[in-house]
């Protein structure tokens, strides 16, 4: 299960995109995710995927395991351009099979929504291949800083994204060895009817939930035990350093917002 899962995980290679500062990469994120919705034809689209896959080469992250990762989103994905295709009962009518039918606009709205929704994970997740958690911890909280003056916890709330993201694939791990330990006592998590399998995922929970409540109380313990009391008085080990590169990266993503404002129908 750990060689198969991306979201969260850390691959550490030399590439243009590791080296960017990490507030940059938080906001050509956040950019993106507000941008892509201006895309609505297949001009728009192509332009979104040519820099989605750009980002990707430029990250040196290999293809293979992406796909191996992202693979079960793929269904989802899939599940989505199904639902668009059999419940948009608009345009022109395409197939009819009884009471199954396909409309040119239920096509259309199928495969812009689902390239929507597979650019948006592309890019999300090449942001935690790419950077570590600690320094998605400090752009968040250097980009948040602001904030403090109104009294917002920004130290707390970076703090707490950084132990989410460290621990998924603790959590990951933990399960694998849960479900193998189950299925060697026999429990079946893939055959038999979907009620079985329900049942079956009662045996999995309950201990990842005990393991994990444990795990967090073994925290607490030890940030009290090392003095921790919030971000006040607290220097930074690592130094953020904004770089060319990250100018013109968000230069690129400016260009890409302009093209697709003009270019949407």
């Amino acid at each position: 299960m750990m060689e198969k899962m991306i979201f969260g995980r850390y691959v550490p290679v030399d590439s243009v995109v590791h080296r960017m500062d990490p507030r940059s990469k938080l906001t050509i994120i956040f950019l993106f995710v507000c941008i892509i919705f201006l895309a609505n034809n297949w001009i728009t689209y192509a332009l979104i995927g040519i820099y989605t896959f750009l980002m990707l080469g430029l990250s040196r992250i290999p293809f293979r395991f992406l796909y191996t990762g992202l693979k079960p989103i793929l269904w989802i994905v899939l599940f989505t351009l199904v639902l668009q295709l059999f419940f948009t009962k608009e345009g022109h009518l395409l197939f009819h099979l009884g009471p199954i039918k396909i409309y040119d606009e239920g096509v259309r709205q199928g495969l812009f929504i689902s390239l929507r929704f597979f650019f948006l994970i592309l890019m999300t997740s090449l942001l935690t291949l790419t950077t570590s958690p600690i320094e998605i911890t400090d752009g968040l909280e250097t980009i948040l800083n602001p904030l403090k003056k109104v009294r917002f916890p920004v130290h707390e709330l970076a703090l707490m994204m950084s132990i989410s993201l460290r621990f998924i694939p603790t959590l990951m791990s933990e399960t694998d060895k849960i479900m193998k330990a189950q299925m060697a006592r026999g429990v079946e998590f893939s055959g038999g009817p979907i009620k079985e399998r329900v049942k079956a995922v009662v045996p999995l929970l309950i201990p990842l939930f005990v393991s994990s409540f444990k795990r967090a109380e073994e925290l607490a313990i030890a940030m009290e035990a090392r003095g921790y009391r919030g971000g006040e008085g607290r220097t930074k080990y690592r130094l953020l350093s904004w770089k060319i590169m990250d100018s013109l990266q968000i230069l690129l993503l400016i260009i890409l917002t302009v093209l697709l404002y003009v270019l949407k129908s």
